[in-house]
């Protein structure tokens, strides 16, 4: 179980802190979260990763579709969504762009979706969904298989090892905690109206990611922690200058791993 740093066990997650995604409501709460920090530091660099790749863009776990539509315009590419839930597919085809579709993952598996089908891959804070090393090969694996032999993949995490920072817009984990691979972790989002919901997550140690993702055939892993600076002339600049971003200044919480299929 996790542990404080004194050796002694944590506090467990608060009983409200379940998860909050399931069915339209959780649906349409997960569309209300205003995500100012992966808006700064994460879904621009996901974009930078993958610039240059056209044909068919794969957004593994597209949720309401919101970044997979900003992926589009910012890299004029096609976008292929799929998702384990039915309700945010709903969302995200309400606002998806021209020429994108959507499919539903069932057991691990997109049945509707053939073999090398995407020129590029991105996977956003779908992990922290996932309770075991198996599921998460499970989600690599898939990725694998619909991109095409040299395709790139980026998927965006947020680190556990800055449990308890207060950020812009999150916080995982609680101070002085460490969390090990798939353990429980609570995690608070700032939504569009400024409250905070809180879910249940679960950790995923950034270098936990490289081993896996070579062990299902990904090759050229590579992993950045973007900075506020770094984030001037890729993220949008009202946005960067909207806030002082100093948590994130003292230590960025996320990372974002690359790779390319063999």
């Amino acid at each position: 179980m996790p542990q404080d740093r004194t050796g002694g066990p944590a506090e467990p997650p608060s009983p409200e802190a379940g998860r909050a995604w399931s069915g339209h409501e959780g649906a349409e709460a997960f569309a209300a979260v205003e995500a100012g920090t992966d808006w700064l530091l994460g879904y621009p660099f996901v974009f930078k990763a993958l610039a240059g790749a056209d044909g068919a863009l794969l957004d593994f776990g597209c949720g309401p579709g919101r970044v997979a539509a900003h992926a589009a315009r910012a890299l004029g590419i096609r976008v292929i969504g799929v998702d384990a839930s039915p309700d945010m597919l709903a969302l995200a085809r309400k606002e998806g762009p021209p020429g994108a579709e959507y499919h539903l993952v069932a057991d691990g598996r997109v049945d509707g979706l053939p073999d090398a089908c995407a020129d590029a891959a991105m996977c956003n804070h779908v992990l922290a969904s996932l309770p075991d090393e198996r599921t998460v090969l499970e989600v690599f694996a898939e990725i694998h298989r619909l991109l095409r032999p040299g395709a790139r993949f980026a998927l965006l995490t947020t680190d556990p090892a800055c449990a308890g920072i207060e950020y812009a817009s999150l916080r995982v984990g609680e101070p002085g905690v460490t969390y090990g691979p798939g353990e429980p972790m609570p995690v608070r989002l700032r939504r569009t109206d400024g409250t905070w919901q809180s879910v249940r997550n679960h950790a995923w140690p950034v270098e936990t990611f490289p081993p896996l993702l070579e062990r299902v055939g990904f090759a050229a892993v590579a992993q950045h922690h973007p900075t506020p600076d770094e984030a001037v002339g890729v993220a949008d600049p009202e946005h960067v200058r909207g806030r002082d971003w100093s948590a994130e200044r003292l230590r960025p919480p996320l990372v974002v791993t690359t790779a390319v299929k063999r």
